[in-house]
């Protein structure tokens, strides 16, 4: 069945090339002969074109036709010409012309190419999927701090840290206080009717939006019940059946306006776009109707999925005025790119070159004038009457004439709407209220202003009657015996009919593509991010080139024997420092993920792609950079140092490298001495990757023939050298080790790879800033109960039955203290033949002085300095006082890429204030470097007091 079906898409294609090549011989000789008979004729000759052009793509199969168009273009000579189009490969030049030929002038021809695409839909009879929300008795809580408890401080972020621990066992020790965000609000939001939501600061205008797109955050309790067409949020996918736009504009930096959004719609997908065209064709072709071509070469150009560009955003792009710079980088705080308001205008266009058919949009106009504000909102409306789309956005203070532009207003205070129904209905509704909006006063501005306190007695227009506070409850009751709330109430009485659903309107998958598609786009944008941050990965390799020549720079003239002990350790502190400097080479990557992380957080709850998605091409696509820095530490610190000559030696410690390298992309811990391990803290040593990595690299120098000399030391029980100073140092001496140390760092690279994808799956973002609440009560009863303290204070009562004493307080409290029987000893070490004992009674300094003394080592005929140095106390304070100056190392190695890494928010956070009081003359820039470098130095001591 397969062959037959390749042989039947084969069929079809020939059979679409040989009608291409016919027709064009046709149009050609057709052409011809008008020449000669009608050369006037330019209108007839331009109509016949077009139509034998459509002829032949009707001609079609289904498959080919819908991927075949027809594009007009005009010659030098003046002459238009209609040519067919591979609509899967329109390169810049076509798609540019297409969008010329449909929006001359977008702010005119804007609503005339919806128009002619929705009397398309229309005439064939399709119905277009339209989405009704409702919204029943909604409320939703939260919890918040107190007073200074709320503050963003290191100190209140650890103690939240501790008090999340203490809740999974069900242990409440905070001392939150419960706020009302949303209190049982109710509404129906209809499609194709432009909704506005009004509202003041902290009103919850963003709460509800979160809660209507099924976005509210998980901390956050609610109750109620939110209503797609009948349909409860756990019946579909409600990320993917609408779209929140966030007032946070959150991209990455180094991306395109155009690239953002290609990535955008490339993941969203195209919904049932293609099936809808697919009848569409289908109807036409059985009515022989022909449609528009650019109309038609637009639609099948917006229903290809998967595609790396889409016609589309070229379409965003153009109503949006994004078009301008659509080949610029968004930027960020360290690269510069577009203005905030056009970062806003990507943010609004990230979500609408997706399929979604309803939109709630959260403060579009932060950084916006007024017109392009007015343009946007104009847009919109057009979208939502014409294509019947359901839409709600929320603005601060918007202008009257775009104000002018919404059906509905949905207007809330104090976490309950007040008003919701037609622009037209809402002054009337205040001013049988008593409140009426001055003539030159915005509407918008009076709605947000007469429920407040402050504000709301200048709009009282009954002089007759005197001027009473109505408060927002009463505005709410208000409402619900108002007609338009009554109106509201009925509707929702009666239940939504599920059966006029439109089965294309609530979307029932999770993501809009193939996951083989999915993975293909997250690659192809680390790619690309990975060029763009070329610089950083550039500027790695020749620092490790750098520290690789200041590595061997040091053994260069240094005679490398293989012959003692002593040797061994010049070997040792060098495979030392490439193992720690191949940890520290992957630390680099810490900061490149930290900063992706609030992109990928936003794109994974609005069901861009998987986490999986986003980690397999991170992890993959740095193996060859992997590769690169590891080959070139080996081979520029290998032979020029001087470990073991054989080849085979070269390439495992490439191996081990390699691994230790890819396994500290994935974690950084680095743990002590290996002697001073307790046995209950083994576990620690096995489950050290790094454990593994040292003990193999280690063993593939000390197991080389080179170090298979006898071993002439009797205290260590092993026949090689090479053996002997692995024992020396705790190492294991078996070669199946170092295989067991490279399994082990794969294991390892892998086991952290599956947790990086965990965390990037089932953790949240850092929540954003919470109601901050002053609670001057507590404060006051705080300060009451100290005063009492105090007062108590003046009389101390003991726990051992003392008699309560009155006169000086004392900070502490009066204990005793007995002891009796106490033993003090010390171990003293294993007696030396022929060095007499101490008597009982002699001072032991007293003794060791004389004992000790040039004389009677000649009368004993021993080298205590020798003595000591070949005894087994002497090696344990050698490994100690090693485990020092290791510890110190990674100490000052930690802290120096520390430092470094985090400098650059710090930097990024002050630059913007430093520009502003620099250019105000406050200061000039030397103090101010000065100033970072000893905030800096105080922060360092900090820092290594904690470590240490």
């Amino acid at each position: 069945m397969a062959s037959s079906s390749l042989s039947f898409v084969g069929n079809d294609l020939r059979r679409s090339t040989s009608l291409s090549l016919s027709l064009r011989e046709m149009l050609n000789n057709n052409a011809a002969s008008r020449d000669v008979f009608n050369v006037n004729d330019h209108h007839t000759h331009e109509e016949d074109e077009q139509n034998l052009k459509w002829a032949a793509i009707e001609r079609l199969p289904t498959y080919n036709r819908m991927r075949k168009g027809v594009l007009r273009y005009m010659h030098d000579d003046g002459k238009v010409v209609h040519d067919e189009v591979d609509i899967t490969r329109l390169g810049f030049h076509e798609k540019k012309l297409l969008m010329e030929n449909i929006l001359k002038a977008v702010e005119e021809d804007n609503e005339k190419f919806l128009l002619n695409l929705r009397h398309r839909i229309n005439r064939v009879g399709i119905e277009i999927p339209k989405i009704e929300v409702r919204y029943e008795n909604v409320s939703v809580k939260g919890d918040v701090h107190v007073g200074s408890r709320a503050l963003p401080s290191l100190l209140n972020a650890n103690l939240d840290i501790f008090e999340s621990l203490m809740g999974l066992f069900h242990l409440t020790l905070s001392k939150k206080r419960e706020i009302h965000i949303l209190k049982d609000v109710s509404g129906i939001i209809k499609p194709s009717r432009l909704t506005l939501l009004l509202g003041p600061p902290s009103s919850g205008k963003t709460t509800l939006l979160l809660a209507l797109a099924g976005k509210l955050d998980r901390n956050l309790r609610s109750s109620g019940r939110i209503t797609y067409c009948g349909h409860e949020l756990n019946e579909f996918v409600p990320q993917k059946t609408s779209a929140y736009i966030s007032q946070h504009d959150l991209h990455h930096g180094q991306m395109t306006v155009r690239e953002t959004l290609d990535f955008s719609g490339r993941c969203l997908g195209i919904g049932t776009r293609y099936e809808m065209l697919e009848e569409l064709s289908r109807r036409e072709k059985s009515s022989k109707i022909m449609p528009n071509p650019e109309i038609d070469t637009f639609m099948k150009a917006i229903s290809v999925s998967g595609q790396e560009t889409n016609l589309v955003t070229d379409y965003v792009l153009k109503i949006l005025g994004l078009d301008i710079c659509a080949d610029i980088m968004v930027g960020d705080g360290m690269r510069r790119g577009i203005s905030g308001g056009q970062k806003k205008r990507v943010t609004t266009g990230e979500m609408l070159v997706g399929p979604a058919k309803a939109l709630f949009m959260d403060e579009i106009s932060t950084g916006l004038d007024s017109s392009t504000t007015f343009q946007i909102c104009k847009f919109m409306r057009q979208m939502v009457h014409i294509l019947d789309v359901t839409m709600v956005i929320s603005l601060l203070q918007p202008p009257p004439e775009t104000f002018e532009l919404f059906d509905d207003i949905i207007l809330l205070s104090e976490g309950q709407i007040v008003y919701q129904g037609p622009r037209d209905n809402v002054l009337e509704f205040f001013e049988s209220m008593g409140f009426k909006c001055p003539e030159r006063k915005g509407v918008a501005d009076f709605l947000q202003e007469v429920t407040s306190k402050k504000d709301q007695q200048q709009y009282w227009f009954r002089k007759d009657e005197p001027y009473v506070y109505v408060s927002v409850p009463e505005f709410v009751a208000a409402f619900d015996s108002f007609n338009i709330g009554e109106q509201i109430v009925n509707e929702l009485r009666v239940p939504y009919d599920k059966s006029q659903t439109h089965p294309a309107a609530l979307v029932k998958n999770k993501y809009g593509i193939s996951n083989w598609k999915l993975l293909q786009a997250c690659f192809s944008r680390e790619l690309l991010l990975m060029k763009r941050d070329s610089f950083v990965y550039i500027f790695k390799t020749v620092q490790l080139s750098i520290m690789g020549i200041v590595c061997f720079t040091v053994f260069l003239r240094t005679q490398m024997r293989a012959e003692s002990f002593d040797d061994g350790q010049k070997f040792y502190g060098a495979i030392f420092f490439t193992v720690v400097n191949a940890m520290f080479n992957g630390m680099a990557e810490l900061p490149t993920i930290v900063l992706r992380l609030p992109v990928f957080y936003k794109q994974r709850d609005m069901m861009f792609f998987p986490a999986w998605a986003f980690g397999v091409p991170i992890c993959i696509l740095r193996i060859p950079l992997s590769l690169l820095d590891t080959g070139l530490w080996v081979c520029i610190t290998y032979y020029t140092i001087g470990f073991a000559p054989p080849a085979s030696r070269f390439f495992k410690q490439f191996l081990v490298l390699f691994c230790i390298h890819q396994m500290a992309m994935s974690l950084f811990r680095f743990i002590g001495a290996v002697d001073d391990i307790k046995p209950w803290l083994i576990w620690g040593y096995y489950a050290s990757p790094l454990m593994y990595g040292q003990n193999a690299i280690i063993i593939n120098e000390f197991l080389d023939d080179r170090w298979s000399k006898p071993n002439i030391d009797p205290r260590i029980n092993e026949p090689t050298l090479g053996k002997a100073l692995l024992k020396a140092r705790g190492f294991y001496t078996e070669a199946y080790w170092y295989w067991i140390g490279i399994g082990a760092m794969i294991g390892f690279a892998f086991l952290f790879s599956l947790l990086f994808l965990a965390a990037l799956s089932l953790l949240n973002p850092l929540g954003d800033t919470k109601t901050f609440i002053s609670d001057e009560d507590d404060e006051k009863t705080r300060k009451s109960t100290a005063r009492q303290n105090v007062i108590e204070g003046e009389e101390i009562v003991g726990s051992f039955d003392q008699e309560p004493r009155a006169g000086i307080v004392l900070p502490f409290q009066p204990l005793s203290l007995a002891f009796n029987h106490v033993s003090y000893y010390v171990d003293m070490p294993a007696a030396i033949a022929g060095v007499p004992k101490i008597t009982n009674g002699y001072n032991p300094a007293t003794w060791m002085l004389e004992i000790s003394s040039p004389l009677n080592e000649a009368k004993l005929e021993v080298d205590f300095a020798t003595i000591y140095a070949n005894s087994a106390l002497y090696q344990e304070k050698q490994q100690d006082l090693l485990n020092i100056f290791g510890g110190l190392y990674v100490v000052t190695a930690f802290l120096g890429f520390l430092n470094a890494s985090g400098v650059q928010p710090v930097i990024e956070i002050e630059r913007t204030v430093l520009y502003r009081e620099k250019a105000a003359g406050m200061y000039s820039a030397l103090p101010y470097a000065f100033s970072q470098v000893n905030a800096n130095e105080e922060i360092d001591q900090d820092r290594i007091k904690s470590f240490m």
